[in-house]
């Protein structure tokens, strides 16, 4: 006997400035299960919630949760009825403390006051549940992104929901973490617990889900078992045509190629012995034209802040750096900027975009010196390069005037990286580019990187993805505990290598003895 759905929508409708974000979508979760909700950057996936969870009305069609009618107008009327969401980007207050922001609106009370033993005892509890293990009483923006991914995590766990929603949260965490909320999933599917889970990453679908719905350019275009598709089919649903053999493979055989070509050029961008304990403990870098250099390593190996060391954004305490063989020290990044860099990253939300300004403000945000005379824009030279630059990357928007925020997050993404191309650089640093992007857009993106470096750019890139860095990039530099310990290039760029690296920190001295030999 099938069980009746705990939520059903059917036939939403959303639009927004007269272009539909949604049409005709129908989504339904029975209790105790666990479905998928995919698609590319765009696709609707984040407009379905938003207005399941009260942030946006709906033009047309109905919602039904618990077997009745519902029609919620703002997130804590979801809440209170058992919706809990996970969004992405983590929305909490970093000024209060890890304690406060799970307790926030529930916070236990003693004699009518807020019971502070309470508050810190229960977080500790639902953190140590999810294995993470720190101080609840520091301001959350003291802790990584992933710490406060968790903690995000955990406050919505809290609120005991009937059907929890989690748009990708999964992110900004290192492969253990990933590990542990997975396993929370299926605690919550056997407690009868219905999850929508929204992820790009298709091993952690196949891993915890039951059902899936895939939209496409906001329709459903596919509900059904996740057993009865195959990953092919899966992808080849979310595009709407069948993968190409180069998108299957990656273009790891081109980049080699150009990446053999650019091995004896000079570097133009070389760091060596960069030091800024705890952080980084003798990282070196090199970078030639034409070539992807890859950075990999675990969360807190010192990837990030090797990327802003580079570009000024962070001083060093130790360490040399060198700019097409001058000595260079950046004392912040308008220094770096003027030297030919550009740095997308990690975090877009925080770091990246202003979301309250157009797209066309944030393109050119880093080029403005060169657009402006006397303290005056030239509008019609800035206009000329915002259209340049979305229709060459393929941005898809409603006009340039058009608020970043309201893009999707592949479409955010790509208008970064015009940020920077517009400048013209010599180097581009890429912290984690794709991630948070579907299947299409991340595709599109690694094309442009590959095209870029083919074009005499030096671009180091960063990923917590293995297969992207082993088939993207002609070397690879691995860190461990803010120190390189190794360079992989060729046939070495593989798993195993990668892995063992990271793991064990081995063939420090060759790569340190290989960026003497380059001097």
């Amino acid at each position: 006997m099938a069980v009746a759905p705990l939520l059903q929508m059917h036939g939403i409708d959303k639009s927004f400035g007269g272009v539909p974000a949604l049409t005709q979508v129908d989504l339904a979760v029975a209790p105790g299960e666990v479905r998928a909700l995919i698609g590319q950057n765009g696709a609707g996936k984040s407009t379905l919630i938003k207005v399941l969870t009260g942030v946006y009305r709906r033009d047309a069609g109905q919602i039904e949760f618990g077997g009745g009618p519902v029609d919620f107008t703002s997130t804590h009327d979801a809440q209170r009825a058992g919706v809990a969401t996970i969004y992405q980007e983590v929305n909490l207050i970093p000024y209060r403390s890890v304690a406060e922001n799970v307790c926030i609106g529930r916070a236990p009370r003693r004699f009518g006051l807020l019971d502070w033993r309470a508050i810190n005892a229960e977080t500790r509890e639902r953190l140590a549940a999810l294995d993470v293990h720190v101080d609840v009483t520091r301001p959350l923006f003291e802790f990584p992104i992933a710490t406060q991914q968790m903690t995000a995590i955990a406050r919505a766990l809290a609120f005991d929901a009937r059907l929890v929603v989690m748009d990708e949260p999964t992110s900004s965490l290192a492969e253990h973490e990933v590990g542990i909320l997975l396993d929370v999933i299926r605690r919550l599917r056997d407690d009868g617990v219905a999850v929508v889970f929204i992820s790009h990453r298709l091993d952690e679908l196949y891993a915890v889900c039951d059902t899936i719905t895939v939209l496409r350019d906001g329709r459903t275009v596919a509900n059904a078992p996740i057993g009865e598709l195959s990953r092919y089919d899966l992808v080849s649903a979310m595009l709407g045509r069948a993968l190409t053999e180069s998108e299957r493979r990656g273009r790891h055989v081109e980049r080699r190629t150009s990446g053999a070509r650019s091995a004896e050029a000079d570097p133009v961008l070389e760091a060596r012995d960069l030091r800024r304990p705890p952080a980084l403990n003798g990282s070196s870098v090199t970078l030639r034209r034409g070539e992807v250099v890859g950075l990999a390593g675990l969360l807190g190996s010192g990837r990030s802040e090797t990327a802003r060391a580079l570009f000024g954004a962070d001083n060093v305490s130790g360490g040399e750096m060198s700019r097409s063989g001058r000595p260079v020290s950046f004392s912040s990044p308008r220094d770096a900027i003027r030297s030919g860099i550009g740095f997308c990253t990690e975090d877009r939300k925080a770091d990246g975009i202003v979301p309250e300004l157009s797209v066309r403000e944030n393109l050119t945000l880093a080029l403005l010196p060169r657009l402006t005379r006397r303290g005056i824009v030239d509008r019609g030279r800035q206009q000329n390069i915002v259209e340049s630059f979305i229709e060459r990357l393929g941005i898809k928007l409603s006009s340039p005037e058009q608020k970043i925020s309201e893009l999707s997050g592949g479409n955010q993404q790509k208008v970064l990286l015009a940020r920077w191309l517009c400048t013209d650089p010599e180097v581009l640093l890429l912290d984690e580019p794709t991630r948070g992007i579907d299947v299409g857009a991340k595709q599109e993106i690694q094309n442009l990187v590959g095209e870029l470096a083919d074009d005499g750019l030096a671009v180091l890139l960063i990923s917590s993805e293995l297969e992207e860095l082993i088939n993207e990039c002609d070397r690879v530099l691995v860190l461990r505990d803010g120190t390189t310990t190794a360079e992989l290039g060729g046939a070495d760029i593989e798993e195993t290598s990668i892995l063992h690296a990271m793991a064990d920190g081995t063939a420090t001295t060759e790569v340190q003895e290989k960026g003497s030999a380059d001097v």
